[in-house]
C-alpha cells in the first residue's frame, strides 16, 4: 500500500525561520525526513497566491526524500480564518479527489494551516470525507534535537478503540443532561424519553425560542426550569431564570408587568417599574400560558424577540434585553390564530422548536418512578421518610393505570395524592391499606365532581374532550377536527349507556332510520366507529 499525505502549506513555518530556509523546523519538509515514515506522495494544498512558496517547498521535499512524489494542489479561499470558506474549499477538494483505498493509505496532516483549517481537516476526516487517519507533527525538543532533527509525529486513527473513552465520556455527559431534564426520574415511557433526548439536543445547541405544549399539570414549568439549569451548567447563560404565568397578568397591568413603566406614565405609576423582561437579560424567560397574552403584549413581545429591545410604558429610551424565550401553553395556538386571538407572526417566531408533553395517563409506565420521586420529595420537604408496603404499592399502581384514574390535573394530582397519604402516615410511618382506600375514594369523588362541574358549566368543548380522553390520547384528540369531536363524544356516551350496538344505533339514528326501508343501525354505527379506529366494546368499557 502506498502512503499518501494530504496537508496544507505552512506559509510561515514551511518558509523557514532564519536567513537560510533550512534553518529551523519546517513541518511539511521535516515530515518526509523520518526514516520510519515512508511517504510515497505528498498532496501539498496551498492558496494560489502562495504558488511560488509551494514550488520551493515541493522541491525541498524532493531533495530530502527523492522517492516522494509531490503534487501542488491550489485551493482557494479569500480568508483563511473564515470557517465557511475554508470548510467549503477543503470539502470540494475531498469530494473531487480520486481516493484509491485498495492501493493507497492516506494521512491528513493537521499541523500546518490556520487553526480554522486544522479544525476543518479534522471534521472532514472524522466524517470520512477524507478516508484517512490524522498525522500530527511537532519540532524536536532540547533533548532530542540532535538525535531527531526532523522532530516527532503521531498518527491518530479516529476509529481506534483507545479513543472510546472520549466517546463514553461524551455519552455520559448526554445521559447526565437528560437526567437533569427529567429531575432525576428514571422514566420508562419510550416516547417521552425520545422527546427528552430531542429537547436536550436543542437546549444545548440552540438559543431560539422553544414552545412547550401540553395539558395543565404535565410539567411544563418544571421542564423549563430544568432546561435553564442545563444551560447554566454548560455556561451557556449568565442571566437569571424568570418565570411568568401570563394568565395572572391579564388586563391593564399586563404591559407594565412584562415591559415595565416609568414614574408618572399613568395614574398610579408612583415609581419606576423595571418589568419582568429586563432581569431576564442574558438568561431564560419562561412565559407560561402565553396564549393568554393580549394583542398589545403580543406585539411588544414579538419586537423584543426580534430586536432584543423594547420600550417601557412612558419611556423615551428603549431597554435592551437579550434572553432566550421558552413559552408554555395548554391551548391550540394555531386555532387561536384562526379565531384572531393570537398573532400569526408571533406564533411563527416561537414555533421553531415545539415539544408536546404527554399527560400522565399517556405515560402509565412512568407512574411508578414518579411515585418514588414524590415520596422522596415529601421526605426532603418535611424530614419525614414514609414507606409503603409492597401490596399497597401494587394496589395503588394498579388503580393508577385503570380508566377510572382520570389524572385530570396530571402530576399535580399525583403529587397531592402522595402528599395526603404521606401526611396521614405520620412521622416515620407507613402508608397502610386503610389510608390507600380512603385516598382512592377521595380521588374518585374529586374526579367525578370535576366532571359534573364541567357539565354544569355547559362548556361543550370541555365536555367533549373529557369524554374523548376516556378512549383517546391527547395526541389522537388533537388530530380530530373540532367539528367531529362533539359528535364523536355523543356517540361514545350513547354506546357507554346502551345495552347493545343495535340499541345505541337506534338512539343515534332515531330519525334518519325512519326514512330507510331496511334500517341497519348497528352496521351504520359500526362503520362510523371504524372511521376513528374504535369498536362498540371499547366505547362501552370507557369510563
Amino acid at each position: 500500500m502506498k502512503q499518501v499525505i494530504i496537508g496544507l502549506l505552512g506559509t510561515s513555518l514551511d518558509r523557514g525561520t532564519g536567513p537560510n530556509r533550512w534553518e529551523g523546523w519546517r513541518p511539511s519538509v521535516s515530515l518526509c525526513q523520518h526514516e520510519d515514515l515512508l511517504v510515497d506522495r505528498f498532496e501539498l494544498l496551498h492558496e494560489k497566491k502562495f504558488a511560488l512558496l509551494s514550488k520551493t517547498v515541493a522541491d525541498d521535499i524532493r531533495s530530502v526524500s527523492p522517492e516522494t512524489e509531490v503534487r501542488s494542489q491550489a485551493v482557494e479561499f479569500r480568508d483563511p480564518w473564515d470557517f465557511q470558506e475554508v470548510y467549503s474549499a477543503l470539502h470540494d477538494f475531498a469530494r473531487k479527489y480520486p481516493f484509491d483505498l485498495d492501493h493507497e493509505e492516506y494521512l491528513v496532516h493537521i499541523t500546518t494551516g490556520t487553526h480554522v483549517a486544522q479544525i476543518c481537516l479534522f471534521l472532514l476526516t472524522e466524517s470520512r470525507h477524507f478516508p484517512a487517519r490524522l498525522i500530527q507533527s511537532a519540532p524536536p525538543n532540547d533533548r532530542d534535537r540532535n538525535a531527531q532533527p526532523a522532530g516527532r509525529f503521531d498518527i491518530i486513527d479516529l476509529d481506534l478503540s483507545r479513543y472510546d473513552h472520549l466517546r463514553l465520556r461524551f455519552q455520559a455527559e448526554q445521559k447526565e443532561a437528560r437526567v437533569v431534564l427529567k429531575s432525576g426520574i428514571e422514566t420508562r415511557n419510550a416516547r417521552f424519553n425520545q422527546l427528552i433526548e430531542e429537547i436536550e439536543h436543542v437546549a444545548i445547541h440552540s438559543r431560539d425560542p422553544m414552545l412547550i405544549m401540553g395539558p395543565t399539570g404535565a410539567g411544563k414549568s418544571q421542564l423549563a426550569r430544568r432546561i435553564f439549569d442545563l444551560k447554566k451548567g454548560r455556561h451557556q447563560v449568565a442571566g437569571a431564570f424568570v418565570e411568568v404565568n401570563c394568565a395572572t397578568i391579564r388586563g391593564d397591568g399586563a404591559m407594565s408587568s412584562l415591559f415595565g413603566h416609568v414614574k408618572g406614565s399613568f395614574t398610579g405609576a408612583v415609581k419606576d417599574r423595571p418589568g419582568l423582561l429586563r432581569p431576564a437579560n442574558g438568561g431564560v424567560l419562561f412565559l407560561d400560558e402565553i396564549g393568554e397574552l393580549g394583542a398589545d403584549e403580543q406585539a411588544m413581545l414579538l419586537r423584543a424577540l426580534e430586536e432584543k429591545q423594547f420600550l417601557p410604558l412612558g419611556a423615551d429610551q428603549e431597554v435592551r434585553s437579550d434572553f432566550q424565550l421558552i413559552a408554555g401553553t395548554n391551548r391550540d395556538l394555531a386555532a387561536a390564530v384562526d379565531r384572531g386571538g393570537f398573532r400569526e407572526d408571533l406564533l411563527a417566531r416561537i414555533n421553531l422548536w415545539t415539544f408536546r408533553l404527554p399527560g400522565l395517563r399517556e405515560r402509565p409506565e412512568d407512574i411508578e418512578p414518579n411515585l418514588d420521586y414524590e415520596l422522596e420529595q415529601y421526605a426532603q420537604r418535611t424530614g419525614n421518610r414514609v414507606s409503603i408496603s409492597k401490596d399497597v404499592r401494587e394496589e395503588f399502581l394498579a388503580f393508577a393505570q385503570t380508566p377510572a384514574a382520570k389524572w385530570s390535573a396530571n402530576f399535580r394530582d399525583l403529587n397531592a395524592s402522595v402528599t395526603r397519604m404521606s401526611t396521614l402516615a405520620g412521622a416515620g410511618g407507613r402508608i397502610t391499606k386503610p389510608i390507600l382506600n380512603a385516598e382512592l375514594d377521595r380521588l374518585r369523588a374529586a374526579w367525578s365532581s370535576s366532571s359534573r362541574r364541567g357539565a354544569a358549566i355547559g362548556d361543550p368543548a370541555a365536555n367533549s374532550e373529557a369524554v374523548l380522553q376516556t378512549v383517546f390520547t391527547a395526541e389522537q384528540i388533537a388530530e380530530i377536527d373540532p367539528f367531529d369531536q362533539a359528535q364523536l363524544a355523543t356517540v361514545i356516551e350513547t354506546c357507554r349507556t346502551s345495552a347493545s350496538l343495535s340499541e345505541a344505533g337506534r338512539q343515534l339514528f332515531a330519525f334518519s332510520r325512519q326514512k330507510k326501508k331496511n334500517a341497519n343501525d348497528a352496521d351504520r354505527l359500526r362503520k362510523y366507529l371504524v372511521r376513528f379506529g374504535l369498536t362498540w366494546q371499547e366505547c362501552r368499557q370507557a369510563s
